[in-house]
C-alpha cells in the first residue's frame, strides 16, 4: 500500500518544497511533482534559479523520451505520463488521480488557510480509504 505523508503547518511551502526534492533525489529516488500548472511553473522556474551546485535536473511530462529517463524529477499534473512512480510530491489543492501508483505520497500543507482546508479534505481522503498517514508538523520541527 501507498505510503502518505503530511507535511504542514509550513509558513513558506515552495522553499520546503525545494529541499523535499533535493533531499530525495540526494537519497537516489525518483520524484514527481504535481499541482496545477501555475504552481509546476513556479517550481521549475524556482528549480532553474537554484545556484549551479545545487542544480536539480528535472522536466516536464512533455519533454523528449531521453530527457525523462535522465531527470531524476518530473513536473507533471498528468501522473498517468509517469513510468516509474517512486515518490509524489504534491503541491496542489486536490487529490491526485492515480497517487495509488506510486510508493510514497507527499502531501504539503502551508499556513494559508485556503491550503489547510484543502489538506485537511485530503487528509479525509486518505484516512476515509485506509491509508496510514504520517505527520510532519513543520513548525515543532523548527520551521522550514
Amino acid at each position: 500500500m501507498t505510503e502518505i505523508a503530511f507535511h504542514f503547518n509550513m509558513p513558506q511551502k515552495l522553499p520546503y518544497v525545494l529541499r523535499l526534492i533535493r533531499k530525495a533525489v540526494a537519497a537516489g529516488a525518483r520524484v514527481t511533482v504535481t499541482g496545477a500548472e501555475a504552481q509546476l511553473r513556479t517550481v521549475d522556474t524556482r528549480l532553474w534559479e537554484l545556484a549551479p551546485h545545487e542544480f536539480i535536473p528535472h522536466c516536464a511530462a512533455g519533454a523528449e523520451a531521453h530527457v525523462l529517463q535522465h531527470s531524476p524529477v518530473l513536473l507533471t499534473a498528468d501522473l498517468s505520463l509517469q513510468s516509474q512512480p517512486q515518490v509524489l510530491v504534491n503541491v496542489g489543492a486536490e487529490v491526485p488521480s492515480g497517487f495509488e501508483r506510486f510508493e510514497r505520497v507527499i502531501e504539503m500543507v502551508s499556513l494559508e488557510d485556503a491550503d489547510r482546508q484543502a489538506g485537511r479534505a485530503r487528509w479525509r481522503h486518505y484516512a476515509d480509504r485506509g491509508y496510514a498517514i504520517q505527520r510532519h508538523d513543520i513548525q515543532v520541527k523548527g520551521g522550514a
